[in-house]
């Protein structure tokens, strides 16, 4: 939509300084301004877009009056006694822009076309009308600026979606019309702070960011207000939200949050070197270990695998999730369709399953993975393991889609373009699964009354396709939103979008392997010690297991007296 500002500009300016004659168009003029300043977060009033009509003043207010009163401009007060205002694109012009923009730009390719362009290019580029057409077009401003002293106070996750969030700050307060400051931590630090936030007589936040696993927690300790207490459920959409990541926000069958991040862990793979082994993709955890035997060169820097193998929390997750590609869930979990209920959770007699036999087999199987990592797997997370990988050092790497942007928005990389989207490949007694991840935005319960009814509009403005879609245009890698995810805009960036979405509706997104029950981030921490001793050969699998399981039981029993 800006290169199409910048074309009309340059055209409009070429075609006033050839023609003397040539008169002003202040309809369009105003139009311009007016979509410019809101998609680069500037604030437009009536005097500044007067200003851009290029007309006098007495004519530029009649036609700033007949674009009023067409509905293409919107007015939204900046002051209680509402006697200064601010000026937006409404939904119909922001629309219109947008296929206009779509429109002109397939135009110049058609009529001037670009040099080595052949026609088969221009003919599938100009067969893209019909999908273009229906993109999500940007977020509108709210028709009030929310009432918030001293403006939004976000506390968040430092990874890159939220980062782009951070990018996107002034954008997002023209959307909501305050300032917005925005704290950011590590899943740690993050966790601690949210923590410590409960605990203060009056929250320091409008809205804050909690990691999935964490909602059981945090709702039994009465720190998260019901989502139904201060907004009407349905204005979310929530069928619009991948089912796994919305069913996740929710305790006891109530919504405590809305999904911002929905991130599945995968299978990153180099299609490239597969192809040229004469490999196919690998669909079992056998499969896994063969192609990773195949690929390993260390002689060469090159390795076949890189996965979450540091102490404590990284690798608790991953031996979560690889119990359940083995079909072992950690907790006695009900079996359901597709895996186990995880929607149930608000009992008395769950207890852990982590001295089992299938869970015997993920622990020998993250034994074997070590002949084909890097040297300096046992100190690898999630950073850690993707950035080799995104260097063009490993073959294989279990890793998030929020993290894809290391590779994919970095053209230098070797992985970029090369590289393909599986679901968990599975054990023996395993289906293909992708565990969920993510963040959901929550609002405090120690947040004032006063302001929880203004943190719930920023919080569905936030979640919004519009905003979701234009996170991903600036770099994010998550989608919780099958609209945003079907975008023709969006699938164009990344083939993830398409393959996340495949995998949802063939029901492989889940959150079971890492279920939200009040004491998880004890457990995982503890299956993260334990298995660490096991991978540096301390203890073998079965005493790993056997440990794990008896201090998992202890921290069960503890919460329940």
């Amino acid at each position: 939509m800006l290169q199409a500002i910048d074309l009309i500009d340059d055209f409009a300016s070429e075609i006033e300084s050839t023609l003397d004659v040539a008169a002003p168009n202040p309809h369009l003029n105003m139009a311009l301004h007016l979509v410019r300043n809101h998609l680069e977060g500037r604030v437009s009033t009536a005097s500044s877009v007067i200003a851009a009509s290029a007309v006098p003043y007495a004519t530029a207010r009649r036609k700033l009056g007949e674009l009023q009163e067409a509905g293409l401009i919107e007015s939204r007060p900046r002051t209680k006694s509402g006697k200064s205002f601010s000026l937006h694109p409404s939904a119909t012009l922001l629309g219109n822009w947008g296929q206009l923009s779509d429109r002109l730009l397939r135009m110049a390719k058609k009529h001037v076309g670009e040099a080595g362009q052949d026609r088969a290019e221009a003919e599938y580029y100009f067969g893209g009308t019909y999908q273009v057409g229906r993109s999500i077009q940007p977020p509108q401003v709210l028709p009030e600026p929310l009432s918030l002293p001293g403006g939004l106070r976000i506390l968040v996750h430092g990874d890159p979606t939220f980062m782009v969030m951070e990018s996107l700050k002034r954008q997002f307060e023209q959307v909501v019309g305050t300032k917005i400051s925005q704290r950011a931590f590590s899943i740690d630090r993050l966790h601690e702070e949210a923590l410590r936030n409960g605990e203060r007589p009056t929250s320091r936040y409008d809205i804050i960011a909690v990691d999935l696993p964490w909602i059981g927690e945090f709702v039994t300790k009465g720190l998260l207000t019901p989502l139904d207490d201060v907004l009407d459920v349905e204005d979310l959409d929530p069928g619009d939200f991948h089912t796994a990541g919305w069913r996740a926000a929710h305790w006891a069958g109530r919504p405590y949050g809305v999904p911002s991040q929905t991130t599945p862990e995968l299978m990153f793979y180099r299609k490239d070197w597969f192809a040229e082994a004469g490999l196919e993709p690998p669909h079992s955890t056998d499969g896994v270990l063969e192609a990773a035997r195949l690929l390993h060169e260390p002689q060469k820097g090159r390795y076949g695998i890189a996965w979450n193998a540091a102490r404590g929390t990284a690798l608790g997750h991953t031996f979560m999730m690889t119990c359940a590609d083995f079909g072992q869930p950690i907790l006695n979990l009900d079996p359901v369709a597709g895996g186990f209920d995880a929607d149930q959770l608000d009992r008395d007699d769950l207890v852990p399953t982590i001295d089992t036999p299938r869970a015997l087999e993920a622990a020998e199987y993250l034994m074997a993975l070590l002949e084909f990592s890097p040297p300096d797997i046992l100190s690898m997370s999630w950073y850690e393991r993707i950035r080799p990988y995104a260097a063009g050092k490993i073959a294989m790497a279990y890793g998030y889609t929020l993290l894809a942007p290391y590779f994919e928005l970095d053209e230098k990389s070797p992985a970029n373009g090369n590289t393909g989207y599986l679901a968990h490949p599975a054990g023996p007694a395993g289906h293909p699964i992708a565990p969920v991840g993510g963040y959901v935005l929550c609002i405090p319960a120690n947040l004032p009354e006063s302001r929880k009814r203004e943190a719930a509009k920023a919080l569905v403005a936030f979640t919004s396709p519009e905003a979701q879609k234009l996170y991903i245009q600036h770099g994010s890698r998550t989608a919780p939103r099958y609209s945003v995810g079907a975008d023709p805009d969006v699938r164009q960036l990344s083939p993830v979008f398409e393959a996340v979405d495949a995998m949802s509706w063939r029901d492989e997104l889940q959150f079971w392997p890492r279920p939200p029950v009040p004491r998880i981030n004890e457990l995982i921490a503890i299956c993260g010690q334990e298995l660490h001793d096991m991978l540096r050969g301390v203890t073998s699998p079965r005493e790993t297991l056997a440990r794990a399981q008896a201090r998992a039981e202890q921290v069960m029993q503890d919460d329940r007296d």
